[in-house]
């Protein structure tokens, strides 16, 4: 994988090159761009698509001590990479995290068309079960380090309250090994990842959202059907905000979208950018 240095330290991307339309695949907190790995090959015929692996646990090359990798650092990230790779009228599509909602209004100029699937949002942050233990262990000295010792073995990364909450497939063994090996080996990644834990208050995308109403390029909200972390009902108030968007929700998915049913959210994909052409 090519690598570029930004202000907080090296991380690595995909880029499948080519001159088509400029997609930018964005993961969550715990996972790396293997999660979008059979959209990149159904968009990449067609597309240009780039994931960049953003520190937030997955990523193997730790980042500089002082980095700002609260939820609004870690967008800021996510703004120079686009800068620094001149990336322009980009499809930006979110998972997981909310990280692309802070960027509208703020630093949003790069960005042509919107996409946000089964996320953090409004007041469903921290989200789900998951996100408030997670919340609660990051703030107790020594807990984080245990709740993270439960991924060592993939029957409890499975469970509900788990990893197995987020998907409706089955999770291979492999992939929860390369998600979760780096912040089991290294106690640099679980610095960063507990810096993005503790990072930001609980109102930043109740905030967000007012931007949220000023977004007048074209967006699509496509959530997992089956949504038990991000309820489906979240994504309809998200698209309610938002002055172009589309709500559709994705059969047989729940919050990893990308990973749950690829094939409906590359034709989603396809025909939001196919419906919304850029301006000549």
């Amino acid at each position: 994988m090519p690598e570029i240095e930004l202000s907080a330290g090296t991380i690595d991307y995909r880029d499948t090159g080519g001159d088509g339309p400029v997609v930018v695949l964005v993961h969550g907190l715990g996972f790396d761009d293997a999660v979008w790995s059979e959209v990149v090959s159904g968009l990449a015929p067609d597309f240009r698509v780039l994931v960049p692996v953003l520190p937030l646990g997955s990523h193997r090359r730790p980042m500089r001590p002082d980095a700002d990798l609260s939820a609004h650092g870690v967008a800021a990230l996510l703004a120079e990479f686009m800068d620094r790779l001149d990336l322009r009228d980009v499809t930006l599509v979110q998972n997981d995290t909310g990280t692309a909602q802070l960027l509208v209004g703020v630093r949003d100029e790069r960005i042509a068309r919107l996409v946000l699937t089964s996320c953090e949002a409004l007041d469903n942050y921290p989200p789900g079960v998951q996100g408030r233990t997670l919340d609660r262990a990051a703030r107790i000295p020594g807990a984080l380090f245990l709740l993270l010792q439960s991924f060592r073995f993939p029957a409890l990364a499975r469970l509900p309250s788990s990893l197995g909450g987020m998907t409706k497939r089955r999770l291979p063994e492999e992939l929860i090994a390369r998600w979760y090996g780096p912040l089991l080996t290294s106690r640099d990644i679980r610095r960063d990842y507990a810096k993005f834990c503790r990072g930001d208050d609980p109102d930043c995308y109740v905030k967000a959202a007012e931007n949220l109403r000023s977004f007048t390029r074209p967006a699509l909200v496509a959530w997992g059907a089956e949504d038990r972390m991000m309820p489906p009902a979240t994504g309809r108030r998200l698209a309610e905000l938002l002055p172009h968007a589309r709500y559709v929700e994705i059969p047989d998915a729940r919050t990893l979208v990308p990973f749950d049913n690829p094939t409906a959210l590359v034709a989603e994909l396809r025909r939001f950018v196919e419906e919304h052409p850029l301006p000549r």
